[in-house]
């Protein structure tokens, strides 16, 4: 029997960031109560949650306490160790799984997952050392960029490497520890899919969608994406090998390279929901957070029907940086949709929140969104 959390229930949510927020938003639409832990106050889900809970990750005694008072956990960043998803599914449905968290969390254990699993995946090498880099250059060739096996995301802990002689310096940035070795792909485009998968194993997913990188992190995404129909369907149904491979109940994102031939290589796993699917809170007829939510609760999944192209914006803490961003200027632009996520402080390089446009045509919503993104920074 799946175990089923109907609306009234509660659910706690491990993380507190941006996707814990959207996710509250759309359990409390839906009629749920949202409990938030994570070592923050006043955190962009706890300004929307019903309970904000403040503790250590590592505190499995708060975790075991946090999880006992709702009905159904589930996480909203990849960095929640394994040891408190297990402490948590002690007393409470944990989903998605300490186990798929675990394989995921890490690079150098997902990429091995995927070698396993037999996904195509840039050459890669697993390296604890200077010497095992040196040595792994002449598996992946030059240039190639090493990226921490652990807590990277939106670029951080990753350096290229041009030849030998970058070794030394690179290794000595990384701080040591683990690393995977991977060879620098020269890719026509970047893409993803944003999938679910219920405790019954049924599976629903929203298509490719095409992203744009600045500083390694998200930019633009363009839905859909601009690749072939044969493009599209393999990213689909490689996503939902993915998710069948882990076993995995919830939203889950996987990133591929496109290359030039046409050929789609796994980047990354991202086992939540995912910043080029915040589109799909205008655009589709069930948010990637809705869907969450259906999942975790056993629910049955929603339709991922588009109902028009869509184009989004991050909004990082750089717009910022010559004064408080122009709204109103933004917000004239036809069919524009701005989220903020509560944030106090803006950053470079953090999010802070996100523009969406929906349109007739895909280059209307580029347009339209980049309008107004053009428009929050004229001063």
């Amino acid at each position: 029997m799946i175990d089923r959390v109907l609306p009234g229930g509660t659910i706690g949510v491990l993380g507190s960031g941006q996707l814990g927020r959207m996710f509250a938003l759309a359990a409390r639409r839906m009629g749920y109560r949202v409990h938030t832990y994570s070592p923050d106050t006043n955190s962009p889900t706890g300004q929307v949650a019903d309970v904000e809970v403040t503790g250590s990750y590592d505190d499995l005694a708060a975790i075991r306490r946090f999880a006992s008072a709702v009905d159904v956990v589930t996480m909203e960043f990849e960095n929640v160790s394994a040891e408190a998803a297990a402490a948590a599914a002690e007393v409470a449905v944990v989903r998605p799984s300490g186990a798929a968290l675990h394989t995921t969390q890490q690079r150098a254990r997902e990429k091995a997952f995927l070698q396993a699993q037999g996904f195509p995946v840039a050459p890669c090498v697993r390296v604890t050392s200077a010497d095992e880099l040196r040595a792994a250059l002449s598996v992946v060739g030059v240039p190639a960029i090493v990226k921490t096996a652990a807590f990277g995301y939106d670029g951080k802990g990753q350096q290229r490497v041009h030849d030998e002689r970058d070794v030394a310096a690179v290794w000595a940035r990384l701080g040591g520890g683990e690393a995977i070795v991977e060879q620098v792909i020269d890719f026509a485009c970047e893409v993803s899919v944003v999938a679910a998968r219920s405790a019954d194993g049924r599976m629903a997913d929203y298509g490719a969608v095409e992203n744009v990188h600045r500083h390694h992190i998200l930019h633009l995404t363009m839905a859909p994406a601009r690749v072939s129909v044969t493009v599209a369907a393999e990213a689909s149904a490689l996503a939902r090998r993915v998710m069948n491979a882990l076993d995995y109940v919830g939203v889950l994102c996987v990133e591929f390279f496109v290359t030039r031939d046409g050929r789609l290589l796994v980047n990354e796993i991202a086992p939540r929901p995912h910043n080029s699917g915040h589109y799909t809170i205008e655009a589709c007829a069930t948010s990637q957070f809705e869907q969450q939510v259906r999942a975790v609760c056993g629910l049955p999944l929603g339709s991922t029907t588009q109902h028009r192209p869509a184009a989004m914006i991050n909004l990082l803490g750089d717009v910022w940086a010559g004064g408080d961003p122009q709204w109103a200027a933004a917000l004239a632009v036809p069919g524009v949709a701005l989220h903020l996520y509560g944030k106090a402080e803006p950053r470079t390089g953090r999010k802070m929140g996100h523009l969406t446009v929906v349109a007739d045509t895909l280059d209307e919503a580029v347009a339209r969104v980049t309008q107004a993104y053009d428009a929050l920074q004229m001063r």
